[in-house]
């Protein structure tokens, strides 16, 4: 029988990816998701507890019923304009929804965790590259929230013995080259679908937001990761887990960075499309620059990202854009 990974916020972009990517390496997905931002139409690969983290008791009927090997844990906030706005929503959410969590896997005697952290963490530091070591110093409350986690981490390692993987992951974009899921946000926040939107007549236009950070064109640089390697990067770090290797820290991204308006150049190429862009200011927490080394992932987890150019990431998302997307 698969031994079953309980895959919290699996129902929404990433999660439902990496449960297709947990159900070909073997395993069954358990998706634990309050369907507040994911869709019953992503759970695809195993069962559905429709639960909160904010509600400890479904979370213990969930481990109790079926006795998981190990918790993915996706399931937060991550606005980052909305986590400035509201930052007690993002500690009271994110922060207590992971210390349920973390203490139902205690009690239960989950002893393995795989956990969705973000760049976020890192601040904004100046462009340079950033690794595992880079010091983290957040600028917004969803960064900051995500760290508090990560140390939490370290405190029921020590305490309940729980053996972990945190990835810091950049921007993730495309989709499923399959086309069975894709990014369905409701609203849409992320750079690649908005463009896309706007070269569909979606949307009127897509707006930058800033053109004078200290950047090579005074647009934002992001580091884009394809969102099936990164569903693959999860399923490496939960066989490290099983495989007793111990903790890990990873960065997952490509190592290059590319501006607003490089993925609009791109974008034109993929589609053939203009992109009607219009110009506006700065967004509060917006870092200028930030690129991922991920040596590390490569080396201790063999990590191979297989689809994460910039061409396949759009095309990939375009692809997707053409679909009828989640119905539910």
């Amino acid at each position: 029988m698969a031994e079953k990974v309980l895959v919290t916020g699996g129902a929404g972009y990433i999660g439902s990816h990496a449960c297709k990517a947990l159900a070909r390496a073997g395993f069954e997905p358990v998706v634990f998701d309050n369907l507040s931002t994911g869709w019953k139409g992503a759970v695809r690969w195993g069962p559905l507890v429709e639960g909160d983290l904010m509600d400890r008791a479904s979370i213990d009927t969930a481990l109790a019923e079926h006795r998981p090997a190990a918790v993915m844990h996706f399931a937060a906030l991550s606005l980052v304009g909305e986590s400035m706005r509201d930052p007690g929503r993002y500690w009271r959410v994110n922060v207590g929804g992971a210390l349920n969590l973390l203490e139902a896997c205690a009690a239960a005697g989950v002893r393995n965790f795989v956990f969705s952290s973000t760049c976020a963490t890192y601040g904004d530091q100046d462009g340079v590259l950033l690794t595992e070591e880079t010091p983290q110093r957040p600028i917004n409350a969803y960064g900051g929230s995500k760290l508090a986690i990560e140390q939490m981490l370290q405190d029921f390692g020590k305490s309940a013995g729980i053996s972990h993987v945190i990835f810091r992951y950049f921007n993730v974009a495309g989709a499923d080259p399959e086309g069975e899921t894709g990014e369905q946000h409701v609203p849409e926040t992320h750079l690649i679908p908005l463009m896309l939107d706007a070269v569909a007549g979606k949307c009127p236009a897509l707006t930058v937001f800033g053109t004078d950070y200290p950047t090579r064109d005074g647009t934002c640089v992001r580091d884009y990761v394809h969102v099936t390697d990164l569903a693959e990067a999860h399923v490496l770090g939960l066989r490290r887990l099983l495989d007793g290797k111990g903790n890990g820290v990873f960065c997952l991204g490509t190592g290059r960075g590319f501006s607003v308006r490089e993925v609009i150049e791109a974008s034109r190429a993929v589609t053939n499309r203009e992109v009607p862009v219009e110009i506006g200011g700065r967004r509060a927490g917006d870092a200028a620059a930030l690129v991922s080394s991920s040596t590390h992932a490569i080396e201790e987890l063999g990590w191979e990202p297989q689809h994460s150019t910039l061409r396949q990431m759009i095309g990939d998302a375009w692809a997707w854009a053409q679909k009828p997307g989640f119905a539910e």
